[in-house]
């Protein structure tokens, strides 16, 4: 299915290694005609990094989408009941992130917006960034996979020698996991071979 006029929300949490590849896909989107509503945790709009500064790339996104920046949870809370969004990306989403959406917890913008999100029964994607996915997060991932309505951006191991337990997702293939996500389908094959 096209972007072209959907609405697409842009849900960033912590891992800031990967705000680069992110941002070029959000620029992607808006070339794709989407209308990109982008979703900040609590700690991806205070932590400063070696990345950058967190109130540049919430600069820098609003920029690029013309949308303020949701940043609080009373702000993304109406996201669900007004049936705002198409689609919902996690992009990058932590362990962290992982683990709560796994037990339900709605504590920063990004979860409350997953929550009424998929309460309407629409397409979760989750972009995965994080050193533990084949660790203690290992059985977070087990536990979204199969869920009616959540997909996952295709990742693999990142650094199979210096951090085997960490894996990342193909932010190249987050336009074609929404794509196919709106198609109800999930992109495959999900595990891909470290780049």
């Amino acid at each position: 299915m096209e972007l072209n006029g959907r609405s697409v929300g842009v849900a960033l949490t912590g891992s800031f290694c990967t705000y680069a590849k992110v941002i070029k896909q959000i620029e992607n989107l808006v070339n794709e005609h989407a209308n990109v509503i982008p979703i900040f945790s609590y700690h991806a709009q205070t932590i400063n990094s070696r990345f950058g500064n967190a109130i540049d790339f919430m600069d820098r996104i609003q920029e690029i989408t013309g949308n303020a920046p949701v940043k609080t949870i009373e702000d993304a809370e109406p996201l669900g009941p007004k049936n705002k969004l198409d689609i919902l990306i996690i992009a990058p989403c932590t362990g962290n992130t992982l683990a709560k959406l796994v037990y339900g917890i709605t504590d920063t913008p990004v979860l409350m917006a997953a929550k009424g999100h998929l309460r309407n029964q629409k397409p979760l994607v989750i972009s995965l960034a994080t050193n533990d996915a084949l660790g203690f997060n290992f059985k977070n991932v087990g536990m979204l996979y199969p869920n009616k309505n959540i997909y996952f951006v295709p990742f693999g191991q990142d650094d199979y020698v210096k951090k085997p337990n960490s894996m990342i997702a193909d932010t190249e293939l987050i336009i074609p996991s929404l794509k196919a996500a709106l198609d109800g389908i999930q992109l495959q094959p999900v595990l891909i071979p470290p780049k």
